[in-house]
């Protein structure tokens, strides 16, 4: 069988990329779309079958080093492997003559099991990195079944949270890109008040404009009375949903706006066909550390722990970030400068 290494149109890519097992929004050309509006250039590598059907790939981002050294590569969500491993040698090649000094990956194993990734990483020349990007530790929620089978999965106090929309008078409508801006906005409220980094408003209506034209984006906004209270950006990426970003006021939030809103975005995620969503992001521990220690904690994303547990999702985690060194010295003096940076 022949092969070759190609650069993939953005809707071919997509469509490759929607109908793998490991499909994920990161490695959609939205997404790099949105990132090159802030320094990332993307490249997309594939290794194409006989037919011409692309069999595995990855999308990277790159990004110059300081002072002109070399170049970095980010690939979140991949490689995106192929049953041939003909084909996805030819890719590692490809890969390595990217032009980039070094490549994190950061393959995404969290929707289905893949005991053999770390072995096929190492073999690829990889090493584990502790310098993660995405938060490798989340909850997926099943979405299969009808919606009250959805409800009965979560626990008690989450279910009835969810329930409160009309008695507690809150409306959830779509959102648009102006909304994203004010959204944006919000975020920077909300990290704020507990202690996490929030980018710029810019880079959210970023998001949502990047993806706004496939209808992979919904910017849900829970309201009082006229009164934005909470507002949640989920995306999707063939079979998967997720909540990316989530932001809320102080204001009435007696009336549940944030627990709402989450079920407005299950029952979204649901309707464009995703048979899962992916809360996006809880501490890094096992089960049993989470569950005894999240009512004794709110640092970091303990909080976080607590809202998402109720859901009714299963604890996952990625096997995490893999940096493939292809100028050793260059990564080197990299690795150097990220340690350094950390003990300041």
């Amino acid at each position: 069988m022949a092969y070759r290494v190609c650069r993939p149109t953005a809707d071919r890519w997509d469509a490759f990329v929607r109908a793998h097992p490991d499909a994920h929004a990161l490695q959609l050309s939205a997404w790099a779309i949105h990132q090159a509006r802030f320094g990332w250039q993307a490249l997309r590598l594939a290794v194409a079958g006989e037919s011409d059907e692309l069999l595995a790939g990855a999308q990277l981002l790159m990004r110059r080093l300081p002072f002109g050294i070399g170049v970095r590569a980010y690939a979140p969500a991949a490689p995106l492997f192929s049953e041939d491993e003909r084909a996805n040698a030819l890719l590692w090649q490809a890969i390595r003559r990217c032009g980039a000094s070094f490549v994190k990956f950061e393959p995404c194993n969290w929707y289905r099991p893949r005991p053999d990734l770390p072995e096929r990483l190492i073999r690829a020349g990889l090493r584990c990195s502790p310098e993660t990007v995405q938060i490798p530790r989340t909850i997926v929620v099943d979405l299969s079944g009808t919606e009250e089978e959805l409800l009965r999965r979560m626990n008690q106090s989450t279910r009835y949270k969810c329930r409160l929309g009309p008695k507690k008078e809150i409306a959830v409508r779509l959102g648009d890109e102006a909304d994203a801006l004010r959204f944006g906005a919000l975020m920077q409220l909300t990290a704020q008040r507990d202690g996490f980094y929030a980018r710029p408003p810019e880079y959210y209506q970023s998001a949502y404009r990047a993806f706004a034209p496939s209808g992979e984006v919904a910017l849900l906004i829970a309201s009082y009375k006229g009164q934005d209270l909470a507002g949640a950006m989920i995306f999707r990426c063939g079979e998967n949903a997720y909540y990316f970003y989530g932001a809320s006021s102080d204001a009435e939030r007696n009336r549940m706006p944030t627990y709402i809103l989450q079920w407005e975005a299950m029952r979204w995620a649901k309707a464009q066909g995703a048979l899962r969503y992916d809360l996006w992001g809880i501490p890094d521990a096992d089960v049993q550390t989470l569950e005894a220690e999240f009512e004794k904690r709110d640092d970091g994303l303990w909080g976080v722990y607590k809202f998402k547990r109720g859901f009714g999702g299963e604890v996952r985690r990625s096997v995490g970030a893999w940096d493939l060194p292809i100028n050793r010295l260059i990564y080197t003096a990299y690795r150097w400068y990220i340690q350094r940076m950390k003990k300041k």
